[in-house]
């Protein structure tokens, strides 16, 4: 396990302490990423114990971890059940997934995920998908840009930013970050220039990605997925994304409608351990300004 960790992770103590691991325990995580999540798992399990972690990321895959207690799965966990039924696995102790895009990705010009840099406008997070943020730019209709807008980045002046794309998109192309910073920077405030241009890219992101897709068949396969006892452990970056899970946490559903029985008593798959989400240490903060917006929630299948 020697392989250089390539970013920070978020929430790492709360993240292990979340999901209280058994040394001889199955675990999965679903975002292996840089590595960081997954080699704090792997510490703490004996010879007896695995972990599973998924990415869709050919540049994850290659430096993942060589150990024989630990499988990489080179797919969008999605797929999570199909998967453990290949490996034989009937359950497992733990889920963790730390969804978003990982850090490293926004260090890299040739990814398209970061305004900072020039180049294509990509956000793909598994290469061998066709859809790009160009190819979203490009071709959805303008009604259908400015709700990405809203829902996935809260921009308030999405209606705005979608007339614009599609009337410059008429003029020339527009296939690079700084062709679509040349058409919106003059839609966005000064004052907040950073915030607003992330916002519009995480947007992006998540539609090229199908992120919340992605997650809600997490949600609903960690149902059979996971143990009488096993835990839950869910880190995102969006409140949209936060809602989501606090609600399934809650009531085991994706409508976020609690069950009853006949007696009042919940009927929820679910216990929420936290009823508030754990957000990083003002120490971690500093040391990493990106896990800024993270929110961690766990739950413990009944």
């Amino acid at each position: 396990m020697s392989e250089e960790v390539y970013h920070i992770p978020a929430l790492l103590p709360e993240t292990l302490e979340a999901l209280n691991i058994n040394p001889e325990g199955i675990y999965v995580d679903v975002t292996y990423g840089g590595g960081g999540h997954s080699r704090a798992i792997m510490e703490q399990l004996n010879a007896k114990g695995h972990l599973y972690s998924f990415d869709q990321d050919e540049d994850a895959v290659k430096r993942a971890m060589v150990d024989p207690r630990f499988t990489i799965v080179y797919s969008n966990f999605r797929f999570l059940s199909n998967f453990l039924e290949y490996h034989k696995v009937e359950a497992v102790d733990g889920i963790l997934g730390d969804v978003g895009v990982s850090f490293h990705h926004f260090d890299d010009k040739d990814r398209g995920f970061s305004f900072r840099f020039e180049g294509a406008l990509d956000m793909r997070m598994n290469q061998r998908a066709k859809r790009t943020a160009a190819w979203i730019v490009m071709n959805y209709s303008e009604e259908q840009l400015a709700d990405v807008f809203y829902l996935y980045g809260e921009l308030k002046n999405s209606r705005k930013l979608a007339s614009a794309i599609v009337k410059a998109r008429n003029q020339s192309p527009i296939e690079t970050v700084e062709r679509l910073l040349e058409v919106v920077k003059p839609l966005i405030n000064p004052r907040q220039e950073k915030k607003e241009l992330a916002m519009l890219f995480q947007a992006l992101r998540i539609e090229v990605n199908g992120e919340i897709d992605v997650l809600k068949r997490l949600l609903q396969q960690s149902l059979e997925a996971l143990k009488p006892g096993g835990r839950l452990a869910i880190i995102t970056y969006h409140s949209l994304e936060d809602r989501l899970v606090k609600n399934f946490m809650r009531t085991g559903n994706l409508r976020g409608e609690l069950e009853k029985d006949f007696f009042g008593r919940s009927m929820s798959p679910f216990k929420l351990l936290n009823a508030k989400p754990i957000v990083p240490s003002d120490q971690e903060v500093e040391l990493n300004p990106r896990s800024r917006s993270a929110k961690l929630r766990v739950a413990e299948k009944l």
